[in-house]
């Protein structure tokens, strides 16, 4: 999925940041790999008229709380909170089959693909289920789950390989995914993105030592989609 678009929603600034609610389908900033492809960077940086800084990044896929700093100072303060671990990142995901109530996935990745293994750890917890009366494969129904999703570490597509690791892939996620269970949603539900949003981001301000609570609603075609599968609870 690939978007298109000219200025990026702000949900929060001040002297030092600026955080912005990322759509899926494009890049935080530019790539090699994606030649020719806009990127969140680009585009708020002319958005503002001023140079913005990646402090931390979002799969291309993946919608949701997005932090730039406007200094390099700033940003080299927040990219130490993001190293210690002192920023909490909270996603939701809506995952193939039932998961149980809570649990902790420790499988350690490579950032690179001859690079070495580093440690990675994903924290979920079950929200709600829902079963599909549309037959799947061998099975006549399918079945999902509501996930709130904590990462512990941040490495590249850490959640979608975690969770396609123990069989419980992210709906919409094309290389990690179940291109059945996909297919299901882009026929039946109109869905044609990844289905997993980066709702909230926490820290203490490295100015201003403020605790501040960065969030991002979900979004309009997600929300239909949780009030068809039986998900009226408010779970932004």
């Amino acid at each position: 999925m690939k978007t298109k678009i000219d200025q990026l929603e702000i949900i929060y600034r001040d002297e030092h940041y600026i955080a912005v609610n990322k759509p899926p389908g494009i890049h935080v900033h530019p790539t090699p790999l994606s030649k020719g492809e806009d990127s969140c960077m680009r585009i708020l940086r002319d958005q503002i008229g001023q140079w913005v800084y990646t402090i931390h990044r979002l799969d291309r896929a993946t919608s949701g709380v997005l932090l730039f700093a406007l200094s390099s100072k700033a940003a080299g303060a927040t990219i130490a909170l993001f190293q210690a671990r002192k920023i909490q990142k909270r996603y939701l995901a809506v995952v193939r089959g039932y998961l149980g109530k809570k649990g902790t996935i420790e499988r350690a990745q490579k950032e690179e693909k001859d690079g070495p293994f580093a440690e990675a750890i994903t924290e979920f917890r079950r929200l709600a289920k829902a079963e599909v009366s549309v037959p799947v494969g061998k099975f006549s129904t399918a079945r999902y789950s509501l996930v709130e999703v904590i990462p512990q570490t941040g490495r590249r597509n850490q959640i979608r390989k975690h969770f396609a690791s123990i069989s419980h892939p992210i709906v919409g996620d094309v290389p990690f995914g179940d291109g059945r269970q996909n297919r299901l949603f882009r026929e039946h539900f109109g869905i044609h993105r990844l289905l997993l949003m980066a709702t909230t981001l926490a820290f203490q301000h490295p100015f201003s030592r403020e605790d501040m609570t960065l969030t991002t609603p979900i979004p309009s075609d997600v929300q239909l989609l949780f009030e068809k599968l039986g998900w009226s609870q408010n779970f932004g």
